[in-house]
């Protein structure tokens, strides 16, 4: 009897972690899969605010007027007419879509008012503006 109770004790000593690092390689991976890369390939200037902006969403494209007047959606050049079209189009696979407006600091104010209008033609609810804190 005594030796049945004794290897009974043995096997409840023994604990199997496989299960754990599954889990963790599980979660790393998808922390990684969603987490996007900050988007600084475009050399502007943006404008300042005195106050720190929000973070940036995790899943949002931006569009950039460059100092040249330029839009870019992420990094591809087009025109106001190619990007209200690109624009419904994503809004149809999304429609949660986020976009962030990077305007250069020394650009025409009208030039970033007729990207907000393209925008607001494509229905696009939840729009940013880009902006680099003081530090203070």
């Amino acid at each position: 009897m005594k030796k049945y109770s004794a290897s009974k004790h043995h096997t409840l000593t023994e604990l199997n972690i496989t299960p754990l690092l599954d889990l963790a390689f599980v979660l790393l991976v998808i922390f990684i899969i969603t987490t996007a890369p900050p988007v600084n390939d475009i050399n502007i200037s943006l404008p300042s605010a005195s106050s720190r902006p929000k973070e940036a969403p995790p899943k949002a494209n931006y569009v950039t007027v460059n100092n040249e007047g330029k839009i870019m959606l992420n990094t591809v050049e087009m025109t106001e007419d190619e990007l209200l079209k690109t624009l419904v189009e994503f809004r149809k696979q999304d429609p949660e879509l986020n976009i962030v407006v990077r305007g250069d600091a020394r650009i025409q104010y009208q030039k970033i008012i007729n990207v907000l209008d393209v925008l607001v033609s494509a229905n696009v609810t939840k729009v940013g503006l880009a902006t680099e804190s003081l530090g203070r």
